[in-house]
């Protein structure tokens, strides 16, 4: 058995033995590149990020000013309805939760879901309790690094799993958006791009709910 091979099988036993390896999913050491539709261009000179919907007012963010927000940094874990699951993963960006603390964004109370609006018209929907959890982030960096294009620079949400907080719901890896431009808080839920296609509305990873047809 090659050394690799060795040390990646050995990995995956310890993260089973943890509790952290939801069923069906594999360990991998690699980060694999997954989306629909072509990488788009960053031009920070016309991009923005606007805020809409069920919020006392609409807010809208140019690069630089989206610079300035409160920096976070977040540690978890990832897993990839196509069965990956990577470990451990850092990430640096924007709470969304945090904003919302700070007023900086100011919800409704008849806000429910929120819309991550990306380019080309991707979307994403999600809870907006996990939205505004601890598990979610809007992304500029990931191990140390900025984004790189092809995993959404300059910006995307993700959203893993914390070890040990039962108490946060865990969804797979496509519930953050790559190249996300907007978002929209919302009073009632609507099916994102791949939840059209089929695929789970909450995609909860330890119940494996991947697609509606439960493959």
């Amino acid at each position: 058995m090659a050394p690799d091979l060795f040390a990646r099988r050995n990995e995956e036993n310890r993260v089973r033995k943890e509790g952290r390896l939801p069923p069906g999913q594999s360990l991998t050491q690699k980060f694999p590149v997954l989306h629909y539709g072509p990488v788009p261009a960053f031009d920070p000179a016309t991009w923005d990020l606007r805020v809409w919907g069920e919020v006392e007012s609409d807010v809208r963010w140019t690069w630089d000013e989206f610079q300035k927000l409160p920096r976070a940094r977040l540690q978890m874990d990832i897993h990839c309805v196509t069965r990956w699951s990577k470990f451990d993963t850092v990430w640096e960006g924007v709470s969304l939760g945090e904003l919302v603390r700070q007023g900086l964004i100011r919800p409704k109370p008849s806000a429910r879901y929120l819309m991550q609006h990306c380019e080309y018209g991707f979307t994403v929907n999600l809870p907006l309790e996990v939205a505004l959890s601890e598990t979610f982030l809007l992304a500029t960096h990931y191990d140390g690094e900025p984004l790189t294009p092809d995993h959404g620079f300059p910006l995307r949400g993700v959203v893993g799993n914390l070890p040990g907080r039962d108490d946060l719901m865990t969804p797979y890896f496509w519930k953050g958006g790559k190249w996300v431009r907007g978002l929209e808080f919302m009073a009632k839920d609507r099916l994102g791009f791949w939840e059209q296609a089929g695929y789970h509305n909450e995609a909860d990873v330890w119940k494996e709910q991947r697609t509606t047809g439960g493959w």
